[in-house]
């Protein structure tokens, strides 16, 4: 009897055990009886097309980043200014606060939570060797304050430990553009010139000076330079460019425990040639909000504009 009990335990318990596989039903490879995602899903290669485009005014012209907040869309320039620019989605300017008593050297992003904005100084493609890494944190209700409550998450990458100068810019692989904010932590997406690979970092999300950890690396055949967190904390939508300067968005979604490498992965491409996208965010994991900076070189001759693109095909539950 105990013999036949056993094995009827041990027959209930591998009915009712995790299946892993690919769990999205977008996939080409989705298998309806997984119930676990093991981040093994494979998508056919996939363009969206853009429903808006406007100019942005030249005051502008090296936006990069993006967030939005209070009905508007924030941005700000990716050195020397340390204005904030209130947008509305059509692209107008409608209200500008400047950040007193701090430096731009190479603003390249800008996040939030409840109750800080926060502001990634961490651009580091031209000598690949700063030391000054780090991150503003502003206290959103002293924002119109004159005395804004302002301090400093500064950082370093734990497995940087070359810090010659770089003969040639843009050849770094320890570059950032990109983060996004969880309940406690920081996460670091870093702009790999050479491998055209990410490489997500984390560190805390409170004043102070920390090593970055290395968490995983992704390879997302690009250039990273924009990060959004999809709302209710359900996935990361990265924007970017290839080195032909073809933009693209990376989804990632349906992972546990901010593990990215358990979840789905897509890359998207946007229609658009040429256009150097810096920031991405959204209000409602839908409709995307993207901004390109000023681009001029050889054939090339693009001014700074936003744009909006729906991903909701995309990211159907």
């Amino acid at each position: 009897m105990r013999k036949t009990f056993i094995l009827f335990f041990l027959f209930v318990s591998v009915s009712y055990a995790q299946t892993k596989g690919c769990t999205d039903h977008l996939a080409k490879n989705f298998n309806p009886k997984a119930t676990e995602n093991d981040g093994s899903c494979e998508y056919s290669s996939a363009r969206v097309m853009v429903k808006f485009t406007k100019k942005l005014s030249d005051s502008i012209a090296e936006t990069s980043g993006l967030i939005a907040s209070e009905n508007l869309l924030w941005t700000h320039n990716d050195d020397l200014s340390t204005t904030l620019y209130g947008m509305d989605t059509k692209g107008q300017i409608r209200k500008k606060i400047n950040l007193e008593r701090v430096k731009n050297i190479e603003w390249e992003e800008i996040s939030q939570d409840s109750l800080y904005l926060y502001i990634g100084d961490f651009g580091n493609n031209i000598l690949g060797n700063r030391k000054d890494l780090h991150i503003l944190r502003i206290e959103k209700k002293s924002i119109l304050d004159p005395t804004q409550v302002i301090d400093t998450i500064a950082f370093s990458y734990e497995n940087q430990t070359d810090f010659e100068p770089k003969k040639e810019v843009n050849t770094t692989d320890f570059d950032c553009e990109a983060f996004v904010t969880s309940r406690d932590s920081i996460y670091l997406f870093t702009k790999q010139w050479k491998s055209e690979k990410t490489s997500v970092y984390i560190l805390p999300k409170k004043p102070g000076t920390y090593v970055a950890k290395l968490k995983e690396n992704l390879n997302v055949e690009g250039l990273i330079t924009g990060a959004t967190e999809l709302p209710k904390e359900k996935g990361v939508v990265l924007c970017g460019y290839s080195h032909f300067m073809q933009p693209f968005v990376y989804l990632l979604y349906g992972y546990k425990n901010n593990d990215f490498l358990t979840g789905n992965k897509r890359k998207i491409k946007i229609s658009l040639l040429f256009h150097q996208i810096e920031a991405i965010t959204t209000e409602d994991g839908q409709l995307f909000y993207l901004t390109n900076e000023a681009t001029k070189k050889a054939f090339i001759d693009n001014p700074q504009e936003i744009h909006t693109i729906d991903l909701s095909p995309y990211l159907k539950e």
